[in-house]
C-alpha cells in the first residue's frame, strides 16, 4: 500500500490560478528540501512543462479519457516513488467533464487516486455567498474529500473575514489561503494558456514569483497537514501489474529523432520513455539551428507554436531539404499538429505566408479562432508506417490552424469518430513512411504507438544497413 502525501488542486472553473497555485506549493516545499512529483490532469503541455520546471523532475499526465484507470494508478505510483508529496493540478472547474455526469472530471481522478482537493474560489464581488458554493462542492458529491479552500481575488481584509466565517459556519471546510485580487501577472497567456516556459525571459524570476505568493497567501503547514493525512492509494501490486520491461534490440538499437526547440516543444514524458522501453536510443534535434538531419533511423515531430518561429523555420532551407530527401529515402516519421504543419508546403500567419518543407501537399493558415479543441477518436482507414487498419485511437487537439486546400487531400489515414480533424471528417496526412495529424496521442493509452515507431525505426536501419553493403 502506497500513502504519499498528495494534493489535487482544483476551482470551481477555469481561469482562478490553478497553475500559479501549484507552482507556488510545489516550488515552496521543494524551497524546504522535499522532493514533489508534479502531475496534470488532463491533455496539456504547456502548465505541465511549468509545473516540471517548479519541480526540477518531469511532470506526466493523468486523463481517464486517454488512459485507463489502472494505467493512471501505474503512472502515479511509479512517478511518486522515493517522492515526499505529490500535486496534481485539475483541469477546468472540480465536476466539469465531458458531460452532465462530469465524465473524466478532476473530481473523478480524486476518488481515484484517493486524493484531497484544495478547492480555489473566486470571491470578486460576493462575500457569503462563496461559503453556499463551497457547501454545493463538498455535497454534490461525499466521496470527493474537499479538504481545504482558498479565497481568491479577495478586495479587503473585511470581506475575507466574513467568507472566512461564513465558510467555517456553514460548510465546515478551513480556509488555508487567501489571494487579493492582482492587476498583472508573471505567466503571459497564449493560444492554450500560460505561455511555455521555454520562451519565458526569466523562468526562475517567475517561479520565484508564485513561491513569494503561496507563502505570503497560503497556510503552507496546513496544506501538508492535509496532504499528509491523504492515507492509502490502493494496493499497489494490483496496479503495477502490467508495467513494461525494457526491450533489447542490441546493436540493432534504432534511433530515433526528436525536434526539440523553440517551435517544437511539446511531447509526453511517457511517449519518449516509451520509445526507450521499446528500445530506441533518442536523439534531439533542432529544426532552427541545425543545417541538415543527423543519421537517424525515424523521426518524431511533436507539437507547439510553429508559427511564432515560421520565419526563422523557414530560413533554415538546407534544413528543410535534408528533411525532405530523408523522406524521399524512406525514413519514417510521425507529426503532430505543429509538426503537420511543418511537414506542409507553407503556413499563412496574418499577411505573410511562409514555406515549410514541402513534404505533404498542404497549405495551412493560422486563425484567431480555435479550429479543433477537445478529444478525438480516430479509426485507422488506410495503410501506413505505424498502425494496424481498423486500430482506433483515442487522443486530442488543439489547433489554430486549418488546411487550406483540402480538396488536394486525398491520402488521409483517420476516419473520425470524435472531433475536428483536418476537415471534419477525417485527419491523418501519410506520404511514403510519413503520418501527420492534428491527433496527438498518449503512450498510455496508445502502446502500439511506441511499438510502430520502433518497428518502422528498425526496418529503415535494416533496409539502410543492407544497401550501405
Amino acid at each position: 500500500m502506497q500513502s504519499v502525501p498528495r494534493l489535487m488542486i482544483s476551482a470551481v472553473r477555469g481561469g482562478l490560478g490553478k497553475t500559479t497555485l501549484s507552482l507556488g506549493i510545489i516550488a515552496a516545499w521543494r524551497r524546504q528540501g522535499k522532493q514533489v512529483a508534479p502531475f496534470k490532469k488532463g491533455p496539456d503541455y504547456i502548465d505541465a512543462g511549468w509545473l516540471g520546471a517548479a519541480s526540477g523532475v518531469p511532470c506526466y499526465n493523468l486523463d481517464l479519457f486517454l488512459m485507463d484507470e489502472a494505467g493512471i494508478r501505474r503512472s502515479f505510483e511509479v512517478h511518486t516513488a522515493g517522492k515526499d508529496a505529490a500535486v496534481i493540478e485539475g483541469n477546468r472547474g472540480l465536476y466539469d467533464g465531458v458531460d452532465a455526469a462530469g465524465t473524466y472530471s478532476t473530481a473523478r481522478l480524486a476518488r481515484l487516486l484517493r486524493s484531497p482537493v484544495i478547492l480555489i474560489v473566486d470571491c470578486t464581488k460576493a462575500s457569503s455567498t462563496v461559503a453556499a458554493v463551497v457547501l454545493g462542492c463538498r455535497t454534490f458529491d461525499p466521496s470527493v474529500t474537499l479538504g481545504g479552500v482558498v479565497l481568491n481575488n479577495i478586495a479587503s481584509q473585511r470581506q475575507e473575514a466574513v467568507i472566512r466565517q461564513a465558510i467555517e459556519q456553514h460548510a465546515g471546510v478551513p480556509v488555508v489561503g487567501a489571494v487579493p485580487r492582482l492587476t498583472h501577472g508573471e505567466f503571459p497567456e497564449r493560444h492554450m494558456g500560460l505561455t511555455p516556459f521555454h520562451e519565458h525571459p526569466d523562468v526562475e524570476k517567475a517561479i520565484a514569483a508564485a513561491v513569494s505568493a503561496a507563502e505570503r497567501h497560503l497556510d503552507l503547514d496546513a496544506l501538508w497537514r492535509i496532504a499528509s493525512a491523504a492515507g492509502e492509494t490502493g494496493p499497489v501490486a494490483e496496479s503495477l501489474q502490467g508495467v513494461r520491461t525494457q526491450v533489447n534490440h542490441g546493436s540493432e538499437r534504432p534511433v530515433i529523432g526528436v525536434i526539440r526547440d523553440r517551435a517544437f516543444q511539446f511531447y509526453y514524458p511517457d511517449n519518449l520513455e516509451a520509445l526507450e522501453q521499446q528500445g530506441a536510443a533518442l536523439r534531439e534535434i533542432n529544426a532552427l539551428e541545425d543545417r541538415e538531419l543527423p543519421e537517424i533511423d525515424a523521426l518524431y515531430i511533436g507539437g507547439g507554436f510553429p508559427e511564432t518561429q515560421a520565419a526563422e523555420l523557414a530560413a533554415n532551407r538546407s534544413f528543410c531539404a535534408s528533411v525532405r530527401h530523408a523522406v524521399e529515402q524512406g525514413l519514417p516519421v510521425y507529426a503532430e499538429c505543429g509538426g503537420l504543419i511543418y511537414l506542409g508546403r507553407t503556413l499563412r500567419v496574418g499577411e505573410r505566408t511562409y514555406p515549410m518543407t514541402g513534404i505533404l501537399p498542404a497549405d495551412f493558415v493560422l486563425e484567431n479562432k480555435p479550429q479543433g479543441h477537445g478529444y478525438t477518436v480516430v479509426e485507422v482507414r488506410t495503410a501506413n508506417p505505424f498502425f494496424a487498419v481498423g486500430t482506433v485511437l483515442r487522443g486530442h487537439e488543439f489547433h489554430y490552424s486549418r488546411v487550406a486546400n483540402t480538396g488536394e487531400l486525398n491520402s488521409l489515414c483517420f476516419t473520425l469518430q470524435r472531433g475536428r480533424g483536418i476537415d471534419g471528417r477525417s485527419d491523418g496526412i501519410t506520404h511514403r513512411n510519413v503520418l501527420a495529424s492534428y491527433t496527438h496521442v498518449h503512450a498510455a493509452g496508445v502502446p502500439q504507438w511506441a511499438e510502430g515507431m520502433v518497428t518502422a525505426a528498425l526496418t529503415f536501419r535494416r533496409n539502410r544497413m543492407v544497401g550501405a553493403r
